[in-house]
């Protein structure tokens, strides 16, 4: 991935906090088909140090996958910047519109699980966490057991080990802090829920 200096994060120990936060990412792998990707929500091991989510059993991604290095991609806060909002626009005109974005990108080896148990661990952690923020949250166990035991025949488990981590924040660094503020009141006052979500982001990068 292309990250300049001022985007790039590499603090080993700011990219370890982010792993558990990653929530829903593509999966992409190459094989002799060529590329294949899968969407799905995983949930972070760090004692295993492995991204851990399943698929449907139907889809072909692990016939495709190959054998070589996989690469998940997980997409954070995102928003289109005009150059309306930089007050640097009235000095010279010299300034271009933009995108500010947030990308975290996992590289490893994937392993798939077909284990009854790990499966039903899996799916009742990725509910777990997901339930967590409902005002009563459903848990696996609400639902019949034979009925779940056949869910989980209907999927298989994916692990991706952690082997190497690139992850980019283009907050509009390169930019005065005029301009930057400028940005930040732009989208804070955008009907849009992405815009302002990017708006609060930015903030907490100014701290």
């Amino acid at each position: 991935m292309y990250a300049p200096e001022p985007f790039a994060v590499t603090d080993a120990g700011e990219i370890e906090t982010l792993l558990p936060g990653l929530t829903f990412g593509a999966l992409i792998t190459h094989g002799q088909g060529g590329l294949f990707a899968s969407h799905l929500p995983v949930i972070y091991r760090a004692c295993e140090g492995v991204l851990a989510g399943h698929l449907a059993r139907a889809n072909p991604h692990r016939d495709r996958a190959g054998e070589g290095e996989a690469m998940m991609i997980f997409e954070g806060a995102s928003a289109y910047v005009s150059p309306n909002g930089y007050p640097s626009k009235l000095e010279n005109g010299r300034v271009v519109p933009t995108w500010n974005y947030e990308v975290v990108h996992v590289y490893g080896k994937i392993r798939w699980r077909d284990e009854t148990d790990w499966l039903l661990a899996n799916v009742t952690d990725l509910t777990n966490r997901f339930e967590a923020g409902q005002p009563k949250p459903w848990a696996v166990s609400d639902a019949p057991g034979d009925f779940i035991d056949r869910l989980l025949r209907a999927v298989v488990g994916v692990e991706l080990r952690v082997d190497r981590v690139e992850a980019k924040r283009k907050l509009s660094q390169n930019r005065s802090e005029a301009d930057r503020l400028g940005v930040i009141a732009t989208l804070a006052a955008s009907p849009s829920d992405r815009d302002r979500e990017m708006a609060g982001v930015m903030r907490l990068g100014q701290g």
